[in-house]
């Protein structure tokens, strides 16, 4: 009985991890989208959600566990990224408040990214889920 209940727990991990990757590749291109439409904001919003849930997904596939959170450094920490991948996952940390609540961006979030910052972040949500692609 015990490895059926572990079995069926790891199931539902994996799916799971499968979830996230699928939105992760379609967050990315909505990061797309919202970049020609010059919603940078926005792009910055889901470059860093692309990441995200990449790094999730990755998680629970290679670690067997399923970060909390929010923090793509310390993710992309415990899947020992490399430098570059750890460099992306800084720029985009700080964003998934500041893109999103006017109280962590102590203004409006659609008037502080313009399209070259959103094209850094949009460049380290790509580099992290390209990462990931081949990790998995």
């Amino acid at each position: 009985m015990p490895e059926e209940k572990d079995r069926d727990a790891w199931l539902i991990e994996w799916t799971t991890a499968q979830n996230n990757w699928a939105q992760a590749k379609s967050d990315l291109a909505t990061a797309v989208t919202l970049l020609d439409a010059g919603i940078y904001y926005a792009c910055v919003f889901f470059a860093q959600q692309a990441a995200e849930k990449s790094l999730r997904a990755a998680c629970i596939v290679r670690l067997k566990k399923n970060p909390r959170g929010h923090n793509v450094i310390q993710s992309a920490n415990a899947l020992h990224a490399p430098l570059e991948i750890m460099n992306a996952a800084a720029e985009l940390n700080a964003d998934f408040l500041t893109a999103r609540t006017v109280e962590a961006a102590e203004g409006v979030p659609a008037q502080l990214y313009d399209r070259e910052m959103a094209e850094r972040h949009l460049e380290a949500g790509r580099a992290i889920t390209e990462w990931v692609r081949l990790l998995m």
